[in-house]
């Protein structure tokens, strides 16, 4: 298939509508903004190391006692820390496609990858547990995934679970969770009494609006949240970061009233690319998938001409951030406009409905 020519030939490739990093789109509230200014008069010392103060509005806000949980600079660090938890020479099983972190630690580690497709988009759950051995020692399973969205239920991760040996460590990612409306979707905190060897992760730079401060927990059992605290490097959380995310803790409800106005704008935008004939598969996460195979890349230089930064996954589709309505309606029309362009080829490849 060509190169499509963009809306306006020859344009710049400036991006003024940047909806590929799965960000909020709305600013962070009057009071989290005076929590990081008050904290900054300190900045000359050095931050809690142990971030005594959110270990325990945490602890209050899930029903766990503080050693169950762990800080990091984002669930990325303590995704990092328990991969170290696995060793080298280990075998890490996952979902493929899902978050492109977990081959890039596994391989810095000397991590074994055990990479299991999805199915339908979705994680094959059955097919993961076949795929655990006697060296498998961490399975991950991002939950609303990404870059798909798509959503497990906690009867599928119970039978799960309930194949998974307890010497091998379970990280669910659940960095959308918020952003999940389904009944199904109840969090994995609600199985960790039940299966001492699962750990949750969850972050507050997505729904919580705080990606620039860098902050996420883990909730696990106390021996492994021990261990893992061990890892995580030492005063990693920065005294800003800390005070934010305990005064977006306050904010919780208010916080989630903008989360409810992303879901409305994710149900809007996906109506919009079905009806437009883009298969679409329903997410639970704070953005979309299109799976355009060979067409991604074309399609994300369309955007990306039109001033629309997507995150494009050669070969296999593109992920789109939800952004402010404003910004949605002008990714909206470039989709439009490159449909009606590029969908006789596309028909015939089967990228559309």
């Amino acid at each position: 298939m060509r190169e499509a020519a963009g809306p306006t030939a020859g344009a710049s490739r400036t991006v003024t509508r940047s909806l590929s990093r799965n960000e909020s789109p709305h600013g962070p509230l009057p009071d989290i903004v005076a929590a990081v200014a008050a904290s900054s008069r300190d900045v000359n010392r050095y931050p809690d190391p142990a971030c005594t103060d959110l270990t325990a509005a945490l602890a209050r806000r899930h029903g766990v006692a503080p050693d169950r949980v762990a800080i990091g600079a984002g669930s990325c660090a303590l995704l990092q820390a328990v991969f170290q938890l696995a060793g080298p020479g280990a075998t890490a099983v996952y979902a493929w496609r899902s978050f492109e972190y977990y081959p890039i630690l596994a391989g810095h580690l000397g991590i074994q990858s055990e990479r299991v497709p999805l199915a339908d988009d979705v994680h094959d759950l059955a097919a993961m547990a076949d795929r655990i051995t006697a060296t498998t020692r961490l399975v991950v399973i991002c939950n609303p995934n990404n870059p798909t969205g798509t959503l497990l239920g906690l009867d599928r991760l119970r039978a799960f679970l309930d194949r998974v040996p307890p010497t091998c460590l379970v990280a669910l990612d659940e960095a959308y969770f918020e952003y999940v409306d389904e009944p199904m979707g109840a969090g994995g905190l609600a199985l960790c009494d039940r299966y001492p060897n699962l750990v949750v992760l969850r972050t507050f730079s997505k729904a919580y609006g705080l990606a620039g401060l860098r902050v996420g927990y883990l909730i696990g059992a106390a021996r492994i949240v021990a261990s893992l605290r061990e890892m995580t490097l030492p005063f990693a959380v920065s005294a800003p970061a800390q005070h934010a995310a305990v005064a977006a803790l306050a904010l919780e409800d208010v916080l989630l009233m903008r989360v409810r106005q992303t879901i409305a704008e994710r149900t809007r935008v996906r109506a919009a690319l079905l009806a437009d004939g883009f298969a679409v598969p329903a997410s639970q996460a704070n953005f979309l998938w299109l799976g355009l195979g060979e067409n991604a890349g074309p399609f994300g230089s369309w955007c990306a001409r039109a001033g629309i930064e997507l995150r494009v996954f050669d070969g296999e589709g593109v992920r789109v951030s939800l952004g402010s309505p404003s910004d949605n309606d002008a990714f909206l029309a470039a989709v439009h406009r490159w449909r009606v362009r590029n969908a006789p080829e596309l028909l015939t490849t089967g990228a559309l409905r």
